[in-house]
């Protein structure tokens, strides 16, 4: 015998205390959208739904029951929106952040700055977010997704597969260590990339970080001791694939830009270094061109 209709606000105020108490910041956001999820309706038309009835329900409870336990809303619903496009993540890859659209939008810009076809490179792909992201909004682009770690690989193939009327079927997936310029050599030819875009491990590993990290991968999250383990070795391999005016955006630590410039100027082979800020002013990426043949050195910029 079922019981009758619980009204959804109900539901809503009930799941948002508990998600508060649990130390969640975004509690009424998150409810709202596991709600939707349970009933299979985009969150804009939850206010179209007054109530539920028992097993919608149950499941948006349980759901409510996994998010207080600081499991990341992603996992549970299994997917992520990042720019144009939605990925499917959960254990085993990096949950892409919003903040990392800056990066993006950088691309992007300096893709469409420029007319005809281009080849772009996305270095510690994941997912697949800025690979697929860049090919979604530059349709004249194709791109190339690298990554090594068996595990993302298995989300990153699978989501360039299902964005494939997107843009996906101009992704191209390779497996290689970016630190390893043999390996990356192998599948990508040196100087045939005009924009590089990175988001490696790169959180000092002394770092205190949210319970929902704990639920990424470590090995995509932490990038040893100063967070730089993975971006210096990266940098080389990255002047190898763009071709002479190129340009790269490498994200960091909000501790470690002036790492991330020292390292670019360092190589020898990159000007126009520029840090960039996200809307509420933290550093949040580097970017430069490698020099053209016969460059003179410009200094750092930003």
């Amino acid at each position: 015998m079922t019981g009758r209709p619980t009204p959804v606000l109900d539901e809503l105020r009930a799941a948002t205390a508990r998600l508060a108490a649990s130390g969640i910041d975004s509690a009424r956001r998150d409810a709202e959208w596991l709600m939707a999820h349970v009933l299979g309706i985009d969150a804009g038309r939850l206010v179209l739904v007054d109530a539920i009835d028992d097993a919608p329900a149950r499941a948006f409870r349980s759901a409510i029951d996994l998010r207080s336990q600081r499991i990341p809303l992603q996992h549970i619903i299994g997917t992520a929106a990042f720019g144009p496009v939605e990925l499917a993540v959960g254990p085993g890859v990096f949950i892409p952040r919003p903040e990392t659209e800056y990066l993006l939008e950088w691309a992007v810009d300096r893709l469409r700055a420029t007319p005809g076809p281009h080849s772009a490179a996305d270095f510690c792909s994941g997912s697949g977010a800025l690979a697929i992201g860049i090919a979604a909004m530059s349709p004249a682009t194709r791109v190339v997704a690298v990554e090594a770690d068996e595990d993302a690989l298995v989300w990153l193939r699978r989501n360039v597969a299902a964005a494939a009327p997107a843009g996906g079927s101009r992704v191209d997936v390779v497996a290689a260590d970016v630190t390893d310029p043999d390996q990356v050599a192998g599948a990508v030819p040196a100087g045939s990339v005009s924009v590089l875009v990175t988001n490696p491990p790169y959180v000092p590993l002394d770092a205190v970080v949210g319970p929902e990290v704990a639920h990424d991968p470590a090995r995509a999250v932490f990038g040893g001791a100063d967070g730089m383990s993975v971006i210096v070795p990266m940098v080389p391999v990255i002047a190898r694939t763009l071709t002479p005016g190129g340009v790269v955006g490498i994200e960091h630590d909000d501790t470690t830009a002036d790492a991330v410039v020292s390292c670019l100027h360092a190589h020898g082979d990159f000007e126009e270094v520029t840090r960039h800020t996200d809307l509420t002013g933290r550093p949040r990426f580097v970017t430069a061109r490698r020099r053209q043949a016969g460059s003179v050195g410009r200094g750092m910029a930003g």
